[in-house]
């Protein structure tokens, strides 16, 4: 099957231009001007819009088992959600119990993803680390497409890795050619402080952010670069979300080391207030971790995008029901932490950074896709429109206006953190390898369609991935031309 996207404004993060996309067998055959195609090509009129990458959300947790229950939206409900904000793949993340094989997890997220609506990938969380982790991260590596590798730095006797193992982790990841990932928040200052105001009797979801402070972030954010640095590993830290742990990413590649972060859209556009609501069942929706921080933050993360010193945003996306946090809402330490965010992702980043003057088009396609399908070397497959490239691709408005409502939207949640916010910019229509599966608010893709995309080592030399930290922050407002890292 062949199709003609006509007269779009193609919109790359090195360039845009008038063209035509020519489309054959899921892959993008030809973009330019007034292309000739075959009489039975099917048509699309493009005129007057953008047709920019698919999104690419690099952090998110669909059909996650916890605590006895699972997050809300699984891989076709969340893949529902992404294909209607125009993300067009995801990188999910395995995280397997402690003592578990990882090839035994690695198999069952696999299945956990049969029905995936769109196309994904994973990272692995080391939750625990010895000698026969060391020989699957390897098999990992060579034969499940996974080059990356992410580190609790909170979260104690769960998900957590041993501190003294962290180290042998990072080591063993540089071996293999991989990136390493951290949630970077301080686990001894969380649980010290819920202790503490749990005895003076705050029990409500208001206390949450108040057991988060920046400062345990930002400490952990340093202590993960300086073993990054004692590993020679490229470090990526997710939902960085205050000023202070900004400052020591950024200080941190002003000395030349491959530390890249990544934001999430709610971070964006919502702050800490939402937790000042007197209903704790409408507080409690807002727990996530790292929380919503302060307008000042925010602010923060808005500059760190335009300047590149942020390269990613992501959703982290982690849904509840009301209902799963019901029987803790008496005690904040509990609740279940995570936001749905997948379907807004992109809206959010359109509005405050194009429309909002903080981006050019070109930066919203690198920080929304094309950045990281580099980072995550699946590059020049995702993350951009050129021949060769999968035909995934969304036709955006950039002057829509769009009212978020769970009323009409695609999460299996009965709520979204930014409901009755209006954004400028909305996808018109979405394809997936060349299928259309979203038009007009209704995704139409199959329980199915998604693919799984294997994510190829970097090899042991990141000279490549430190000379794409040269290139993309020393001109800091043109800092989405990044050349693309090489399979070794």
């Amino acid at each position: 099957m062949s199709l003609l996207i006509r007269g779009a404004t193609v919109v790359n993060a090195d360039c845009s231009a008038l063209a035509d996309i020519y489309i054959r067998n899921g892959k993008i055959a030809a973009v330019g001007p007034d292309l000739d195609v075959l009489p039975e090509t099917k048509v699309v009129d493009a005129g007057g819009v953008l047709a920019l990458p698919g999104g690419i959300d690099p952090h998110t947790h669909l059909d996650m088992p916890i605590a006895g229950t699972r997050t809300a939206d699984n891989f076709e409900q969340g893949g529902r959600a992404a294909l209607a904000g125009g993300t067009t793949m995801v990188v999910d993340f395995v995280i397997p119990r402690q003592g578990q094989s990882f090839l035994e997890a690695h198999n069952r997220w696999m299945g956990f993803a049969r029905s995936a609506t769109c196309d994904y990938s994973f990272h692995m969380a080391v939750t625990w680390f010895d000698e026969s982790v060391a020989q699957e991260m390897g098999v990992l590596t060579r034969e499940r497409g996974v080059n990356s590798f992410k580190h609790y730095m909170a979260y104690k006797g769960t998900v957590m890795l041993d501190p003294e193992r962290m180290l042998d982790s990072f080591v063993r990841a540089a071996e293999l050619g991989c990136l390493c990932t951290v949630h970077a928040e301080n686990a001894e200052i969380i649980p010290f402080l819920q202790r503490r105001l749990l005895a003076r009797g705050m029990n409500h979801p208001r206390a949450h952010p108040l057991c988060h402070p920046a400062y345990g972030e930002a400490e952990a954010t340093q202590r993960a670069i300086a073993l990054a640095e004692a590993a020679n590993v490229p470090l990526y830290v997710v939902h960085l979300s205050c000023s202070q742990a900004l400052d020591a990413v950024v200080a941190a590649r002003n000395r030349g080391l491959p530390v890249f972060a990544e934001c999430l859209g709610g971070h964006l556009a919502v702050d800490e207030a939402v937790y000042e609501q007197e209903d704790p069942a409408q507080a409690a929706r807002f727990v996530m971790s790292p929380p919503f921080r302060s307008a000042r933050d925010r602010a923060a993360l808005w500059e760190g995008l335009a300047t590149g010193s942020i390269q990613v945003v992501a959703s982290d996306n982690c849904s509840f029901t009301d209902a799963q946090r019901a029987d803790a809402l008496t005690d904040f330490s509990r609740l279940l932490n995570g936001t749905p965010g997948l379907e807004d992702r992109m809206r959010v980043v359109w509005d405050g950074g194009v429309a909002g003057g903080r981006l050019t088009p070109e930066q919203f396609v690198a920080v929304t896709s094309a950045n990281a399908a580099r980072i995550f070397n699946i590059y020049p497959r995702k993350g951009c429109i050129r021949p060769g490239a999968d035909a995934d691709i969304v036709l955006w408005d950039p002057d829509a206006l769009y009212t978020v409502s769970a009323r009409n939207h695609h999460h299996a949640v009965d709520f979204s953190v930014f409901e009755g916010m209006t954004f400028r910019g909305a996808p018109v229509a979405t394809y997936l390898a060349g299928k259309e599966v979203f038009r007009d608010g209704q995704v139409t893709a199959e329980p199915g369609i998604g693919r799984h995309i294997p994510r190829p080592v970097f090899g042991s030399d990141f000279r490549t991935i430190l000379e794409m930290l040269r290139s993309s922050f020393h001109n800091k407002k043109r800092y989405n031309d990044l050349p693309e890292i090489r399979h070794p």
